[in-house]
């Protein structure tokens, strides 16, 4: 297949070129800036230039494509995200780019969209098992991710193909789990929520891996991660492949003031991704959270 990729330049789009690579298919990845464009040649795609909210670049990007895989996102970096206004820019992206992304598909006669989603928009569910058919919790922070969902499907009511994917919190080489290990390191609390409570993770190269596999599932939602994993788990993990004993949790009062947008990550979430390998045959080359998912910030 030939296949369109916004946010080809972050962790999931550098993921997914690589995979689709590897699996044959041939990726013209859209590029914001000159250095990003520089950045997805490098990486042996197409650059496009242009950005999610560019109908016309979009639609020129897109002709002659059998996909599209929506990757576009910009999540805050840890303390950045406490900042008022912090999720706007990501929020657009979601709400409003998503829009633009779909009709632009429709337009250039491309039928089938990959859209990313999060596993976090689901109500917190105890120690019960959460499949695609769970109730969702819609807040502030969660509801700009259903809208996306939405526009893919409103893509497929008018004649194409949408897969969302419900990704668990990407854990590995990017930015974020980058700024808890350094924190890790330095013994500092780094844990949300109740450490008995569970949590859906990926690592990045199975968000690539999934993209692939999505390019031939039936059109819907799914849920992708690795097995679930008690956020004690996941902060003793961290902890310890930064060579510490334990890790700490973050105080109560940071939590209320980080609002509904941390509040998501607190949820306990026992999410299945039994579903999407049924349908497609998909297993994550990572399957467990373990100290190696770290290794990259291990040997620095």
């Amino acid at each position: 297949m030939k296949v369109f990729l916004t946010g080809a330049s972050g962790v999931m789009g550098r993921s997914s070129i690589d995979a689709l690579h590897q699996a044959g298919h041939t990726v013209i990845g859209l590029a914001r800036t000159a250095e990003s464009a520089a950045q997805i040649s490098a990486a042996g795609a197409e650059p496009c230039l242009g950005d999610v909210y560019d109908g016309n670049a979009l639609v020129a990007g897109m002709r002659g494509c059998d996909a599209v895989a929506n990757l576009a996102t910009k999540v805050p970096v840890g303390i950045a995200a406490l900042r008022p206004g912090s999720l706007k820019e990501v929020e657009r992206i979601r709400v409003v780019g998503s829009k633009v992304v779909a009709i632009a598909a429709r337009e250039a006669g491309v039928e089938r969209i990959v859209q990313q989603s999060l596993s976090f928009i689901y109500a917190d569910n105890g120690d019960e098992w959460i499949d695609e058919h769970s109730p969702i919790d819609l807040t502030g922070a969660t509801e700009p991710v259903v809208v996306a969902e939405h526009r893919m499907a409103r893509f497929a009511e008018k004649g194409g193909t949408s897969v969302s994917l419900r990704f668990g919190l990407v854990t590995g080489d990017d930015r974020n789990t980058a700024w808890m290990f350094r924190r890790a390191r330095a013994g500092k609390a780094i844990g949300m929520g109740a450490r008995t409570s569970w949590m859906h993770v990926i690592h990045p190269a199975d968000v690539g891996s999934a993209v692939v596999h999505a390019l031939s599932a039936p059109g819907g939602i799914y849920n992708v991660g690795a097995e679930p994993v008690q956020r004690g788990d996941y902060v003793d993990t961290i902890a310890q492949a930064a060579g510490q004993e334990q890790g700490h949790f973050l105080p109560k009062w940071v939590e209320r003031l980080g609002s509904d947008k941390l509040e998501i990550l607190t949820r306990s979430q026992r999410i299945s991704s039994q579903l999407f390998s049924d349908r497609t045959g998909w297993h994550p080359t990572y399957p467990k959270l373990t100290p190696d998912w770290f290794d990259a910030f291990a040997r620095v």
